[in-house]
């Protein structure tokens, strides 16, 4: 298969997968497991990066300015992240990612219009997955092993963001139905944005370095940043102990299909 053959395929799937298998989650399953995936994401997002991405990264461009573009991509989506949050705050109330469905509810009735949240969610999963699909691209065009991991890696991740957005969806009035095809027709902007990375990054092949710095600063601030800091609302040693091996075990699958492709 070629690279454009691979972006296409792994964009259309990341997308569609996440999204089916996010609306099964927030219809059927246990609340319980959310957690669980996230630990899991946050393993499969670490592994890729410092196991595939960076080491790539290094091999395509210098060190310093692997590392330079790391911190900068930080940086921006630290202040991409706060123009979300300042968009979603009314008043003193603010709605953040990783409210409990009754937290999220309770903060809707003090202000917030419910389908103006919903639709917010829908404007920056769009935004998200646009990026998501230009960071597979960047890493299908460096190696095809490079861009199986990072695709897997952002799909992982994709999945319990998925569970929340379809929850807020919910809770903004959007029938089962109609939230599923929003959340499909979203996930169509990470094919859009494959297709545009390719196109881009087709003969400037020196920003591969770049885009990979940038792709590892993504999976770096989503891992601590924003899934991480959920895993410590659960202290108590039995939780600590499972986190602990589901992010192996994340690490670990990164590992293996590292070794084996």
């Amino acid at each position: 298969m070629s690279a454009l053959s691979w972006i296409l395929t792994a964009t259309a799937l990341g997308g569609l997968l996440s999204v089916l298998l996010a609306g099964l989650f927030a219809f059927a399953a246990h609340p319980a497991w959310v957690p669980r995936l996230v630990s899991f994401a946050v393993g499969t997002l670490l592994g890729a990066v410092f196991l595939e991405v960076l080491p790539h990264a290094l091999e395509h461009g210098e060190a310093h300015q692997v590392a330079t573009t790391i911190l900068v991509g930080v940086l921006v989506f630290f202040v991409l992240e706060k123009l979300v949050l300042w968009r979603h705050c009314h008043h003193e109330t603010c709605e953040v990612h990783g409210l409990e469905p009754e937290e999220h509810d309770h903060a809707h009735h003090h202000g917030h219009d419910h389908r103006s949240a919903g639709t917010m969610i829908l404007v920056g999963d769009t935004f998200h997955n646009f990026v998501d699909g230009v960071l597979i691209a960047g890493a299908f065009m460096a190696d095809i092993q490079l861009g199986i991991v990072t695709a897997l890696a952002i799909i992982a991740h994709e999945l319990p963001q998925e569970v929340g957005d379809f929850l807020v969806l919910l809770h903004s009035g959007y029938g089962k139905a109609r939230a599923l095809f929003f959340n499909l027709l979203s996930s169509a902007a990470m094919i859009l944005g494959g297709l545009l990375g390719y196109v881009a990054l087709e003969g400037m092949q020196e920003l591969t370095p770049y885009l990979l710095g940038l792709a590892a600063s993504s999976m770096i601030y989503v891992a601590v940043a924003d899934l991480i800091p959920g895993l410590h609302k659960r202290p108590e040693l039995s939780a600590t102990l499972e986190q602990v091996l589901l992010i192996g075990a994340g690490i670990g699958l990164i590992g293996l299909i590292g070794h084996a492709s």
